[in-house]
């Protein structure tokens, strides 16, 4: 396994923060773990509450966003932030794409890593939920 599959395999609960496409929060439903969804930036907006604790925070935001994203993890207890850009190596937007700049990457790598958290970027979610799960 990778350390992403091993990562998620671990999970039980995962707070997401906005997503390319419906894929990302169904396939995670489907495979069973505990979804909560962040549906903006006030402190009630979470589907369906704010959870206590959770095991990953996976995201898709501007990578502005990524020291708030950061403190609220940090405050539920998560052990990972999961990133995932939404572009193609291109640039192109692609639902499915995980690909961050050079610069870009090492500076979100380093502001994650660097608040005690584990940094997951270059998987998509819902492929890696699919086959921990043995769907794929």
């Amino acid at each position: 396994m990778s350390a992403a599959e091993d990562i998620l395999a671990a999970a039980k609960t995962i707070l997401v923060i906005d997503w390319p496409s419906r894929d990302v929060p169904d396939a995670l439903a489907r495979a069973s773990f505990d979804v909560i969804v962040k549906g903006g930036p006030g402190p009630a907006d979470y589907t369906p509450a704010r959870p206590a604790r959770v095991d990953i925070v996976y995201c898709h935001r501007p990578l502005a966003e990524l020291p708030a994203i950061v403190e609220l993890a940090q405050e539920l207890g998560a052990g990972t932030i999961w990133y995932q850009s939404g572009l193609a190596p291109t640039g192109a937007k692609d639902p499915h794409g995980c690909w961050l700049g050079g610069a870009d990457a090492a500076e979100a790598r380093a502001t994650v890593e660097d608040a005690g958290l584990r940094w997951i970027a270059g998987s998509y979610i819902a492929d890696v939920a699919r086959r921990v799960r043995g769907e794929a």
